[in-house]
């Protein structure tokens, strides 16, 4: 697998101070995307044991709140394959350090409750170790630059962990005021 780019104290792509991976390879092509150099799986570097490593050693200060990670697309077969052990490594370091996945498939294609080619034998073990699915293509027609931590309307924030132990898809939200709702 490959990486496009790792940025470091990224405000940008989940709550807090967090390391974010993007990584190279995606089918989706959406008009309009913001990424479009990765959309080849070829494009960037390596993602070798020395790169987790130094995401690894980016996330130990304690004012880092987790791991993002996007692309490209993770959830493409080839991507679930070189991020697994990467994940697992992740989780076993920083077990209270939250991570987020974007992608363009939604969660119910993830799942396997809609035909996809993104669903493997591991899909469900990444959705395990992710806190927070950013899902959903980018949809031009639906672009909201107001919109937090996504870019347009269609898109979701799914609670893994609530989802999970509801059985009905809940949001994710922040506001401490706000209940996340179930939809």
């Amino acid at each position: 697998m490959n990486y496009a780019e790792i940025k470091y104290y990224d405000i940008a792509n989940g709550p807090g101070v967090r390391t974010s991976l993007f990584v190279s390879g995606c089918t989706h092509h959406c008009e309009g995307c913001f990424n479009e150099e990765t959309w080849d799986f070829r494009y960037g570097r390596a993602f070798t044991r020395d790169v987790w490593d130094k995401i690894y050693k980016s996330c130990e200060p304690y004012y880092i709140t987790g791991l993002t990670v996007l692309g490209g697309e993770p959830f493409e077969p080839e991507n679930q394959i070189g991020l697994i052990e990467f994940m697992k490594g992740f989780k076993m370091r920083f077990p209270d350090k939250s991570i987020w996945m974007y992608s363009g498939y939604t969660y119910e294609q993830l799942k396997g409750q809609e035909s996809s080619r993104c669903r493997t034998d591991i899909t469900d073990e990444l959705l395990d170790m992710t806190d927070v699915l950013v899902d959903g293509k980018f949809e031009i027609s639906q672009k909201n630059i107001t919109l937090r931590f996504r870019g347009s309307e269609n898109q979701r924030l799914i609670d893994l962990k609530k989802t999970k132990k509801s059985g009905e898809i809940v949001i994710w939200n922040d506001d401490p005021v706000f209940d996340s709702h179930i939809m």
